[in-house]
């Protein structure tokens, strides 16, 4: 099973369990939190490399899970960049994963990657946490759910210039065998493919966001089959046809939805829904609780992690097509600048 030893023994197969923060448990203060973030991933996305921008982003996933040997390690990928933890004892292997793929995005993808890794002890004393809990996709799939805030804030950090990893002269190629884009976008059945990011503030206490999110999939889990992007029809990849079963494991195993410091969704909805979800939204963002961007577009894009020896285990990490993860975060700091600007007039 993949991304298994993330935090506690045990993992929940209900999305709905992990918007609960008892759930969540402290990694130790020596383990390491490595990002990796697409600089200007939406000019690159506007210009139609969004595959290029996902398949970077999930880059580092791949390289270190290679590198190691296994995919037991906490991380989540994020559309146009990605985010782990890991023990002390890691932090060669990081070190060298991150200087690789930030080196083999430059080189052969054109992408200028960030990278960058901090403790958790760090996160701590510049008062966030990182918390992890387990959610069972499937049988075969397990993610890591992260909470405390300790990724937002280390990739601010890291946006601005601090515990940057800085690319070897001689990085050498990494490893991302068994990382693929080979399947064709996917179209929305029901309306509109929404890419949702969903934080709280500082300030807003961890039941009152989780109360605000099960609203927010209330409306949402309300559509056939949970508005799950991958759940009508069946999917191309290299241009064939999959066989219905392999469609229905690879479904399952899709991470469409995610807690990564707040709700990281990529859903298919119809435009109805998702106007419902921004209005509940824009009156909590009113009342001073959360930060939120979404993003519509046509289609969804998937980008496949199969580790070598481990067929069954394989992972499909999920974007929007249009913008996607990328263009919901940008618009949610638009959204925080515009509230801003307006407080101080």
């Amino acid at each position: 099973m993949i991304n298994s030893h993330a935090g506690s023994h045990r993992a929940y197969d209900e999305f709905s369990l992990v918007l609960d923060p008892d759930v969540y448990e402290p990694l130790p203060d020596d383990w390491l939190v490595g990002i990796t973030d697409v600089a200007s991933s939406t000019a690159a996305i506007r210009s139609g490399r969004y595959k290029d921008v996902n398949y970077a982003g999930a880059s580092i996933i791949a390289a270190l899970g290679n590198a190691r040997g296994s995919f037991d390690f906490p991380f989540v990928f994020r559309g146009d960049g990605a985010a782990f933890a890991l023990p002390a004892s890691g932090i060669m292997a990081a070190t060298s994963a991150l200087r690789d793929v930030a080196g083999f995005a430059k080189a052969k993808l054109h992408l200028d990657l960030r990278v960058g890794l901090v403790t958790v002890g760090e996160i701590r004393a510049n008062g966030r946490d990182v918390r992890i809990a387990r959610y069972a996709a499937s049988e075969s799939a397990t993610y890591a759910m992260f909470a405390g805030g300790g990724l937002k804030w280390a990739e601010q950090q890291i946006k601005n210039g601090r515990f940057l990893v800085k690319p070897g002269r001689y990085a050498m190629k990494p490893d991302l065998t068994g990382l693929s884009c080979d399947w064709a976008p996917f179209p929305s059945q029901r309306g509109e493919i929404l890419s949702l990011l969903v934080e709280p503030r500082d300030h807003t206490r961890p039941e009152v966001f989780a109360a605000l999110a099960r609203r927010v999939l209330a409306v949402l889990d309300a559509a056939p089959r949970r508005s799950h992007p991958l759940a009508g029809g069946t999917g191309m990849a290299r241009e064939k046809q999959v066989s219905a079963k392999r469609w229905s494991e690879v479904a399952s195993n899709s991470d469409f939805r995610k807690f990564d410091d707040g709700l990281r969704l990529t859903l298919d909805c119809a435009p109805d829904q998702i106007d419902s979800v921004e209005a509940i939204l824009a009156a909590a963002r009113a009342r001073g609780e959360i930060d939120f961007g979404l993003h519509r577009q046509s289609h969804a894009l998937m980008t496949c992690l199969v580790p070598s020896g481990q067929p069954g285990s394989h992972l499909h990490f999920l974007d929007g097509m249009g913008g996607g993860y990328a263009k919901a975060a940008e618009m949610m700091e638009e959204g925080a600048l515009a509230e801003v600007r307006q407080c101080a007039l």
